[in-house]
């Protein structure tokens, strides 16, 4: 455990660390909070708080939306510009409470 005091740590999977540390923060997995037009949407992942999903089941909704035929992977990226006011313009909004 050599990170500096105050490092913040964002996982990229459901699974909880197996150690923390008090001098540092814990952030959840990349996600949102989904649109209040969203209906009968309760617990999307087990892991995270009602009403959020995971960033990469948001980015899925996204581009079926904008109907976006492209795939990203491996270095094709979208422009991140593009990418964020789409999500935005869809009612997510991002999620930044933090676990301590």
């Amino acid at each position: 455990m050599k990170a500096p005091k105050g490092t913040i740590f964002i996982p990229f999977s459901q699974f909880p660390p197996k150690k923390v540390r008090k001098d540092c923060l814990y952030h959840y997995t990349p996600s949102m909070l989904a649109p209040i037009s969203f209906e009968n949407l309760h617990s999307c992942e087990n892991w995270l708080p009602r009403r959020v999903m995971s960033a990469w089941r948001v980015a899925g909704i996204v581009h079926g939306l904008e109907g976006w035929n492209e795939h990203e992977s491996g270095g094709t990226i979208f422009n991140i510009h593009k990418v964020w006011q789409a999500t935005l313009k869809h009612g997510f909004q991002p999620l930044v409470d933090y676990i301590h």
